[in-house]
């Protein structure tokens, strides 16, 4: 039985203590009464050492199957208003800062694009009455990729507290270069 050199790092890996096994995310969901809240969740898809050359050693969270992935830029201080996400999906935010507030709730998250910047909008027009508020309140473009699930299929996922991630909580994938 042959083994890759990558299922040895992933393996050193966790017995290092250095890498995490599920992605984490704070998330747009609604609760029972339709409202939108905020949530740290965490994807029951492990996270994976990529083979795949370009990126082979990398850490590599399946995200599922998407469909008409679009890019938003949004202009310095801009406000979306009170709006519910068109589609269950993965947000990345690749620059700028979104605030997101609730309006049923004083509950916030405030979103800076770059490596913190994914996000899982799920309170769509189905399960929210409201949705969310959202924000741009830097002097900088906010650069938003949108990532729409297929059939709107929610990743599975545990929810590990009301409210945004921490960025402790976040800062899971700990690879030291080799």
């Amino acid at each position: 039985m042959a083994i890759s050199l990558s299922s040895i790092f992933f393996f050193l890996q966790l017995f290092a203590g250095t890498f995490a096994l599920n992605w984490r995310l704070t998330a747009i969901s609604a609760n029972s009464r339709q409202e939108s809240i905020l949530e740290c969740w965490e994807l029951c898809t492990p996270i994976s050492i990529s083979s795949t050359p370009g990126i082979s050693g990398a850490a590599l969270q399946a995200l599922g199957p998407i469909t008409s992935a679009s890019a938003a830029t949004l202009p310095p201080y801009y406000d979306a208003g009170l709006h519910k996400a068109p589609a269950a999906q993965f947000v990345a935010f690749a620059s700028g800062l979104a605030q997101i507030s609730l309006p049923c709730s004083s509950m916030e998250a405030t979103i800076k694009g770059g490596k913190y910047g994914l996000i899982f909008a799920a309170d769509t027009a189905s399960v929210s009455k409201l949705g969310h508020i959202t924000k741009y309140p830097s002097g900088e473009q906010t650069l938003a990729l949108m990532f729409p699930a297929q059939d709107g299929k929610i990743p599975v996922h545990r929810v590990l507290h009301p409210g945004q991630c921490t960025q402790e909580e976040l800062d899971v994938v700990k690879i030291k270069a080799s």
